[in-house]
């Protein structure tokens, strides 16, 4: 595989424990994950019968977003959403342009964000 230019490309990673969310249930503690995640997001997450595995990974997605710009941000400015199933990443108002990955194992969703600007 050939190397393309890796000029002007920054990398964020970041590792989360699922048991994290899993011990902030979702029904007992609305404000954190509203203050946190998109109306869309935590509906997208409520959907499935593991929605904490799914926090944990749209939470590293947005943590790995940070990590690959050179800007603060909260949380609320990233929303991370999916096209035909892969994740994606958008920062309200900002014109940039990511690559995301995302995946879970057992106790842990870890996610890689390149940022190509």
């Amino acid at each position: 595989m050939k190397l393309k230019n890796l000029n002007n490309v920054n990398v964020g990673i970041d590792l989360v424990e699922i048991n994290r969310f899993k011990k902030i249930s979702f029904n007992e503690n609305k404000s954190f994950y509203r203050k946190n995640f998109s109306k869309d997001e935590i509906e997208y997450c409520l959907k499935f019968s593991e929605p904490y595995k799914h926090f944990a990974g749209k939470f590293a997605i947005k943590e790995a977003t940070k990590k690959s710009i050179n800007k603060k941000l909260e949380l609320s400015e990233i929303r991370t959403y999916h096209v035909e199933s892969k994740p994606s990443v958008k920062i309200l108002n900002e014109d940039l342009e990511f690559k995301v990955s995302v995946s879970h194992e057992k106790n842990y969703a870890i996610a890689i964000v390149i940022n190509k600007n």
